[in-house]
C-alpha cells in the first residue's frame, strides 16, 4: 500500500497563468520513498488511482493558521463555533471557508486552519475524479520539520516566483508568495522570523545560488531539503481539511468505487429472485397437476364418496378399512401390536409387569411396574419382539414404545 504526497503550488501563481508543476512523492507504508518528481496534476492520474491515500500539501500562502482559545466543547459544537472564533482573524466571510481545528494544547489553545472552500473543493474533486480512494489536505507550513526554539523555512521555486513557507512553532506557521529575487526573499524571511534562528531547507540546485547570499543574513542555517522531512511532518500535523468539506469531501465520493460491484450484486440478486420465483411457480404447477391426478384416481375408485381429506390419506384409510372388513389387520394397528406383544411377553419369567397399556399414534405405549424387569429381561423381550418385526424403544426408564419395524411383515 502506498501514499502519494502532492505539494500543490500557491493559488496566486495559478492565477498568473503560468504552467504549473506539482512536486510529488510516492511513499510506502514503511516510509520508504518509492518515486519522486514534478508533473502537472492532470498527469498523475495513474499514481493517484493506485495509491491508498493522496495527501495534498496546500500552499502555505493559501492557508491561514489562527491560534484561538475555545471552551471545552464536543466535536459537533466546536465545528459550529469555529466560524465565530476565527471571524475577527480572517478577511471575508468564514462561511465561505473550510475550517479545521487541532486538539487543545496544554495552554488551552487550538490551531484553526482556514482555507477558501471553493479552492479546496476544486482540488479535492479533481483528485477524486482521477480515482483517488481517500484524500487528505494538510497545510504546508505544518509539514516542515519542527525546530524547538527556532524557525523552519523553505523557498519553493515556482513557475511565477518563490513560495515562502515558515513554521514558527509546533502549531504556527505562515506563507507568502514572493518575486523570484533570492536576496529579497532571504531578507523577508529574516524579518518575519524576528530574533529566532532560522533553518532554511533548500533543494540541491538552490544551495549554490543562495549560499553566497546567506552569509549576509544573521542566524541563518541552510540544509538540504528532502521529501522525508515533509512526509514525517505531514503525518504528525494533526490537521486535515478534506473531511471539513462535508458532502463535497472524500467520504462522499468513497462509494463511487463500489458503484459497479453494487450494480452487479443487485443484478445477481434480481436474477436469483426471478429464478426462484419461476422455479416456485413451476413446482406449484407440478404439485397442482399431481393433486388433480390423485383426485381423479380417487374419484374413479370411489365415485360416490366425497373427498374430505387429502386423496392419498383418505385412500389409505379406505384401504385399511377394507382390509379390516376382510379380516386383515395392519402391522401398526392395536390388535396386531397387542397380540404380538402378548406373545413376546410369554418369553419372560413373569408376566405381571404391565402397569398401563395405551395405543397412541399407531404405536403401543407400555408402562411397566417398578422393579419388575431387569436389563436381561428387557433384552430378552426386545429380541422376542424383533422376531415379530417389532421394535421396542425405551424413551424413559419403565416406559416402552412398541412400533413395527419398517419393511417388516404384517
Amino acid at each position: 500500500m502506498t501514499t502519494l504526497f502532492i505539494r500543490y503550488p500557491a493559488k496566486a501563481s495559478i492565477d498568473s497563468g503560468a504552467a504549473q508543476s506539482c512536486p510529488f512523492a510516492l511513499v510506502g507504508d514503511g516510509g520508504n520513498l518509492l518515486q519522486q518528481g514534478a508533473a502537472p496534476l492532470g498527469n498523475l492520474t495513474d499514481m493517484v488511482a493506485a495509491a491508498r491515500r493522496v495527501v495534498l500539501l496546500l500552499a502555505a500562502s493559501d492557508t491561514t493558521l489562527v491560534r484561538v482559545k475555545a471552551p471545552p466543547l464536543s466535536a459537533a459544537k466546536l465545528k459550529a463555533a469555529l466560524p465565530a472564533l476565527v471571524e475577527e482573524h480572517v478577511l471575508g466571510d468564514p462561511a465561505d471557508c473550510v475550517l479545521a481545528a487541532t486538539a487543545e494544547d496544554s495552554a488551552g489553545l487550538r490551531t484553526v486552519a482556514v482555507v477558501q472552500r471553493a479552492w479546496l473543493d476544486v482540488l479535492v474533486k479533481a483528485l477524486l475524479a482521477q480515482g483517488a480512494h481517500a484524500v487528505s489536505a494538510v497545510p504546508s507550513q505544518l509539514c516542515l520539520p519542527f525546530q524547538p526554539g527556532g524557525v523552519s523555512a523553505t523557498l519553493l521555486q515556482g513557475d511565477a516566483g518563490y513560495d515562502l513557507v515558515m513554521r514558527q512553532s509546533q502549531h504556527e506557521g505562515l506563507g507568502l508568495t514572493l518575486p523570484a529575487q533570492p536576496l529579497a526573499a532571504l531578507q523577508t524571511l529574516r524579518a518575519l522570523a524576528g530574533d529566532q534562528p532560522v533553518t532554511l531547507y533548500l533543494q540541491t540546485a538552490q544551495m549554490a545560488q543562495f549560499a553566497p547570499l546567506a552569509v549576509e543574513v544573521s542566524q541563518l542555517t541552510m540544509e538540504e531539503d528532502h521529501w522525508a522531512h515533509w512526509v514525517a511532518a505531514a503525518r504528525g500535523a494533526g490537521l486535515d481539511l478534506a473531511p471539513a468539506l462535508g458532502a463535497s469531501g472524500s467520504s462522499a465520493r468513497a462509494w463511487q468505487r463500489w458503484r459497479w460491484p453494487l450494480r452487479i450484486a443487485v443484478l445477481a440478486l434480481l436474477v436469483n429472485v426471478v429464478g426462484m420465483n419461476i422455479e416456485w411457480m413451476r413446482l406449484k404447477n407440478q404439485a397442482k397437476v399431481v393433486t388433480q391426478s390423485m383426485t381423479q384416481t380417487f374419484k374413479s375408485v370411489y365415485p360416490k364418496e366425497p373427498l374430505v381429506a387429502a386423496p392419498m390419506d383418505q385412500m389409505a384409510r379406505n384401504v385399511r378399512l377394507a382390509k379390516a372388513n376382510s379380516g386383515q389387520t395392519g402391522a401398526d394397528e392395536f390388535v396386531t401390536l397387542s397380540a404380538a406383544f402378548g406373545e413376546a411377553l410369554g418369553a419372560l419369567p413373569r408376566r405381571d409387569i404391565i402397569a398401563t397399556l395405551e395405543y397412541k399414534d399407531r404405536a403401543l405405549v407400555v408402562k411397566v411396574k417398578p422393579n419388575t424387569v431387569d436389563a436381561a429381561a428387557a433384552a430378552q423381550l426386545r429380541a422376542a419382539l424383533a422376531g415379530r418385526s417389532l421394535d421396542m424403544q425405551e424413551s424413559t426408564p419403565g416406559s416402552w414404545k412398541i412400533i413395527p419395524v419398517a419393511g417388516g411383515k404384517s
